[in-house]
């Protein structure tokens, strides 16, 4: 489980993020570009994964961590249980969105280099 407020800071103390409104939503964006929303109502987020992250994270357990069912779904967004979802996964999957969406040179402080 992993509160909302606790969310919120691990996603802005990634390099150059920040926080503003979406729709009825909260998004969180570096330079610009969404890698997550959150949905205080629904205690949920929905962050952007390339589809093989989206595969991977997904199938621990489907009601807590799915992709969006419908075409947004099928372009890498995933809802995540915030009531439900381990912290570490959570953890995992904010910065694997966040360097799916930032520029290399960002992207390269939060992902460990490939060896």
């Amino acid at each position: 489980m992993i509160t909302i407020e606790a969310f919120q800071k691990l996603a802005l103390a990634l390099p150059e993020a920040e926080e503003a409104p979406h729709f009825d939503k909260i998004s969180f964006r570096v330079r610009k570009k969404i890698f997550a929303t959150l949905d205080i109502s629904n205690k949920r987020v929905c962050m952007k994964l390339s589809d093989v992250d989206q595969s991977v994270f997904s199938t621990k357990d489907q009601v807590i961590v799915y992709p969006v069912p419908n075409k947004w779904g099928k372009q890498g967004w995933t809802f995540f249980e915030l009531s439900k979802v381990n912290k570490n996964l959570c953890v995992d999957a904010l910065q694997t969105a966040y360097c799916e969406v930032a520029p290399k040179s960002l992207a390269s402080v939060v992902q460990p280099p490939e060896d």
